[in-house]
């Protein structure tokens, strides 16, 4: 009896330790509740309007295609499809009658030569449909298409989504402010998405993750913290493990972890500011934990300033396409008037900044975000430069 009561002690004193110690690295990170950021409400889908769709043509992001979303629906029959793990993916393979699927694979072959080449069908005869999946998680439900070269068994991934505004706005702002390119088309409610590889990262964080070295961790804490820096920036929201991928490059003496975004449907909804910051979602508690144990705050302030001044040359570098976007941006209405009286409140009460306090929409607050990071960019350099 003694050694069970000892045991259970020993068990409870653990566990109370490992809650204190969670609770501070909460605390070092300044959360305030969890559950905070639990979105309970579906966000909308917003359409697109004539100015964005004006821009999404001169910039060649709007071709005529043969298939519509809906058109992928009237699928006759599915199946669930599993994960390495033997368990549900959320995802159903979808099949059609016979008429109907010779219809839709040469329709998604044009689709695959519009998205990765120049739309000639001279490719199309090589092309194979191999699956049709489709979502049932999740704001989009996509439909992921899996296309295959016969002549060497290659194979590649590609979405068909409803067109939303939000997801555009945010597909644009990341091909122009992160360091990768994004491929994608529009054409009146689809929406054609390229895939976008990677681990994902709760996928990562649980199973690859444990066996990283020290100095491999030191990487991806500095990632994630400019991960985070960058989609606070450009108001990228609702970034939970799931939701982004992290690629492993390799170089020849160790292995960079890139974090990528997957995920844009909350490009500037949500009146809540933690909600663009990823530190802030339970899901990411080990990437927190990570960056808590190998790095001080002067490197996080460091790296901090880093990824603003990369996002500043971005926005001097894209500054025609960015102002067309943002134009596009003031005119369109992407979220709620409740939800961006709170954004600007808070964002007014970060910066001190009087052009976030006067916002009249999400468009207004992202020009001044973009403004606020570039002023600051431009400021410094003139000093660096006169000293």
């Amino acid at each position: 009896m003694f050694l069970e009561n000892s045991f259970k002690f020993r068990t409870d004193y653990i566990s109370c330790i490992i809650t204190l110690r969670l609770f501070f690295i909460i605390q070092s990170f300044n959360f305030d509740s969890m559950s905070d950021l639990i979105i309970t409400k579906k966000k909308p889908t917003y359409p697109i309007n004539p100015f964005l769709m004006d821009y999404l043509d001169l910039y060649s992001r709007s071709y005529q295609m043969p298939v519509f979303y809906d058109d992928l629906l009237r699928f006759s029959g599915s199946v669930a499809v599993m994960n390495k793990h033997d368990q549900d993916s959320l995802w159903v393979r979808v099949f059609y009658s016979d008429s109907e699927r010779r219809e839709i694979d040469e329709q998604l072959k044009s689709i695959y030569a519009l998205l990765h080449s120049d739309g000639r069908a001279m490719t199309i005869p090589y092309l194979n449909v191999d699956a049709i999946d489709y979502c049932t998680f999740g704001n989009s439900k996509p439909f992921r298409v899996k296309i295959r070269n016969t002549l060497n068994d290659n194979f590649i991934y590609f979405y068909v989504k409803k067109a939303d505004a939000s997801r555009v706005y945010g597909l644009e702002l990341e091909h122009m402010l992160s360091p990768n390119n994004l491929n994608f088309l529009v054409y009146k409610n689809t929406l054609i998405e390229e895939h976008i590889a990677g681990i994902p990262g709760d996928e990562f964080i649980k199973d690859f993750l444990p066996k990283c070295s020290k100095s491999e961790r030191n990487q991806i804490a500095k990632s994630f913290v400019k991960f985070n820096e960058r989609c606070m920036i450009r108001l990228l929201g609702d970034m939970r493990s799931y939701n982004y991928v992290i690629v492993p490059i390799h170089d020849f003496d160790k292995v960079i972890y890139k974090i990528r975004a997957i995920d844009f449907d909350q490009q500037c909804y949500e009146g809540n500011l933690k909600i663009y910051r990823p530190q802030f979602f339970k899901e990411n508690l080990a990437m927190v934990m990570l960056v808590k144990e190998h790095l001080t705050k002067t490197s996080i302030d460091q790296y901090k300033i880093e990824e603003r001044a990369t996002i500043a040359r971005r926005i001097l570098g894209n500054e025609t396409r960015l102002t067309h976007l943002l134009k596009c941006m003031l005119n369109d209405h992407i979220s709620k008037p409740e939800k961006i009286q709170q954004l600007r409140q808070e964002v007014y009460k970060l910066t001190k900044q009087a052009s976030f306090k006067k916002s009249k929409s999400m468009g207004d607050i992202m020009r001044a975000s973009f403004h606020f990071v570039k002023r600051n960019y431009e400021n410094h350099e003139m000093l660096r430069v006169d000293n």
